[in-house]
């Protein structure tokens, strides 16, 4: 077992943390030594004060093609948020490339796109193609594919790069799934997350394997706590936004009032 260190992005609207990562623009050396190759998920803490561009990532095959790189699918688990907080979750229909384009060129994309109240706890799945913008007020975790790849398609009137032409090639409005409050367990193809609210005592146990893959990952979204492994003489405290790696085959065990995030790799993912 691993407790990562975050490496922080500072943004022009907030930061990111990137928490669990093995990619190149936010490599965790100690977690890429330890799992001793290419983690396929990346998960970060994001802080939104203010609106972040209106985006677009590329699914496999369109990310393949234009950036030879793997496509970035995502979600967001809302830690916090303050009232009135929204995001840009889709377009409100469905629109030709030269719909959009010329809305872009008016400055007035807002009219294209789906703005929806969002709350703490609740989750958003973001398949890659889905237009999406996260707004200000809103602390996330994101579980995503390893992948750095955004196409930025309106940015507000911020003099900022646009990627117009790349972005209307990948937009997809569908895969999208109701915004609620996280039902306690989500699976895709790429990735599975479990959110376990310990009350005492809760023990897991990490499938054996030897890929990269087989790791899983533990993150505390409230709480406090310990932790430690079989092999363990003593004990990590836990606090909120603490993150673990787990290596395949190791048996955990946390105790305390904590509420956890288990996040682990699918097969999409791996390949």
């Amino acid at each position: 077992m691993l407790k990562l260190t975050a490496v922080l992005s500072k943004k022009i609207w907030g930061y990111e943390q990137w928490i669990a990562s093995t990619h190149p623009d936010g490599m965790q050396e100690d977690f890429h030594a330890a799992i001793n190759g290419d983690y396929p998920l990346l998960v970060k803490v994001i802080q939104a004060d203010a609106t972040l561009s209106v985006q677009v990532h590329p699914d496999d095959e369109a990310a393949a093609r234009l950036e030879h790189a793997r496509g970035k699918t995502e979600c967001w688990y809302v830690l916090d948020a303050k009232p009135g907080a929204q995001l840009v979750y889709g377009l409100n229909g469905v629109y030709s490339a030269d719909t959009l384009r010329e809305a872009i060129r008016n400055k007035n994309l807002e009219d294209y796109l789906r703005f929806l109240p969002v709350h703490t706890g609740d989750f958003i799945y973001i398949p890659a193609g889905t237009v999406h913008a996260i707004g200000g007020g809103l602390r996330l975790l994101e579980t995503q594919q390893s992948s750095n790849i955004t196409y930025r398609l309106y940015d507000w009137g911020r003099p900022r790069e646009l990627h117009v032409e790349k972005a209307l090639q990948v937009i997809k409005n569908d895969g999208m799934r109701s915004v609620e409050q996280f039902p306690g367990e989500f699976e895709c193809q790429y990735f599975s997350l479990e959110r376990v609210d310990v009350n005492g005592g809760y023990s897991m146990y990490a499938t054996p394997g030897s890929r990269p893959s087989d790791w899983q990952l533990l993150f505390a979204v409230s709480g406090e706590g310990t932790v430690k492994t079989s092999g363990m003489e003593e004990s990590f405290p836990v606090k909120p936004e603490d993150i673990f790696a787990i290596a395949p085959g190791e048996k955990v065990t946390v105790e305390g009032h904590v509420s956890l995030m288990r996040i682990r790799c699918n097969d999409g993912a791996a390949r």
